[in-house]
């Protein structure tokens, strides 16, 4: 039988597993797919040189870091 602890490190497995699976699939898809989710125009090449993960170009994620710096 499982204690505690195998069931977390099992959670905590899985949901690690889970985790880059997706970063794998948005990585994926911001390669193909060069354009900012919120306005749509295309992310700069410096920037997805920069930051090849980037999902918005950067007036967009300032836009985002500003409303995330007010909930706080």
């Amino acid at each position: 039988m499982a204690d505690n602890a195998d069931i977390a490190t099992e959670l905590m497995e899985n949901r690690l597993a889970a985790a880059l699976a997706s970063r794998q699939s948005t990585y994926h898809q911001v390669v193909i797919d060069s354009e900012c989710e919120d306005c749509g125009f295309e992310i700069p090449a410096a920037r997805r040189q920069a930051a090849p993960w980037a999902t918005t170009c950067i007036d967009c994620q300032s836009i985002r870091e500003q409303r995330a710096a007010q909930r706080r």
